[in-house]
């Protein structure tokens, strides 16, 4: 907010007697740090940091952060903590506690922080908006991932291949192509995910769950990504530009696929031809040539289709004999 402060704060080439503001002076120590804010002087500097200070009570404080032991020694794992508070709070890692619960819902966190992010789904509070577009966001994290969709910025580089990524989550789930690893098991049938959302995904497929609800039509979904996808079908809201044609998009996948038009890359070969794809789904599509797979088959008589397209042109066909 501008308050006319602003204007007194970029003032800083003065005379020396002179003060922009009219704050009384109860003290030579005061005074001195008075000039400071106003002359941008840090004469104070911390050695093991970049960071310096207008007095020295805040040099103090900002050593201590620095030489600040961490005494508080987790007894399950080998990390250490400079406050006891913190120790509690990352046992709860290993024991699974979560003792703030939430006054809406049946959910439960181990920090307040936490439950603080959460209650914000049920509020819909988004504190965090973005100064490029018009979106906003529960939580700082949230925000600064997606001001790299308008950057550009992958900060996050494979050490296998060229790939780079937006969030270190990303990269880490990615690693897993490389690897192979799936540490995250279904206990009811043999199926692993190398995601745990694929898992808790997958999981409703056995329960027949669907808890996220779209407001305005009577459609439910197992997943919050797959309800914020659909609530767009009602907005017709398209946060994904391409940053070549003017052109946007409702789905971050839509726009990968896009942008590949315009670099022509392939990224997917057939392992039994070698024809390459700009996408999975038109891979999976092809191979059903190789395979002679028709997964889509009428109800109303004996033929099946490799796509799903021609087998809804195909039921309208029987709507007509009609």
């Amino acid at each position: 907010m501008n308050n006319g402060n602003s204007s007194r704060k970029s003032d800083v080439n003065m005379d020396e007697e002179s003060y922009p503001c009219d704050e009384p002076m109860d003290s030579e120590g005061h005074t001195k740090v008075r000039q400071r804010i106003h002359t941008a002087e840090q004469p104070y500097q911390v050695d093991a940091c970049i960071k310096s200070s207008s007095n020295t009570i805040a040099l103090t404080v900002q050593q201590r952060t620095h030489s600040e032991e961490k005494s508080y020694r987790c007894d399950v794992c080998v990390k250490s903590f400079s406050k006891i508070s913190n120790l509690k709070v990352h046992h709860r890692t290993h024991t699974g506690e979560k003792p703030y619960q939430c006054d809406v819902c049946v959910k439960s966190f181990s920090n307040t922080s936490a439950l603080t992010v959460h209650k914000r789904t049920h509020t819909g509070e988004k504190p965090y908006a973005c100064d490029v577009c018009d979106r906003s966001f529960s939580t700082n994290g949230s925000l600064i991932t997606h001001r790299r969709t308008h950057t550009g910025e992958r900060p996050y580089p494979c050490d296998v291949c060229d790939k780079s990524f937006n969030q270190c989550g990303q990269l880490t789930v990615h690693k897993r192509t490389h690897t192979g690893e799936k540490p995250f098991p279904c206990d009811i049938c043999d199926k692993s995910f190398s995601v745990k959302d694929h898992l808790t995904s997958h999981q409703r497929s056995h329960t027949g769950e669907k808890p996220y609800q779209c407001d305005v039509c009577d459609k439910s979904f197992n997943v919050s990504y797959t309800l914020t996808r659909h609530r767009r079908t009602h907005t017709g809201e398209k946060p994904f530009p391409c940053d070549i044609c003017d052109k946007w998009f409702s789905v971050i996948d839509c726009l990968t696929k896009h942008r590949r038009t315009h670099t022509g890359e392939k990224p997917y070969p057939c392992d039994i031809c070698d024809k390459t794809f700009n996408n999975n789904y038109e891979l999976t599509v092809h191979r059903r040539m190789h395979t002679g797979e028709k997964p889509y088959k009428c109800e109303f008589c004996d033929k099946a289709f490799a796509q799903s397209g021609t087998l809804t042109a195909h039921r309208l066909r029987h709507k007509d004999l009609k």
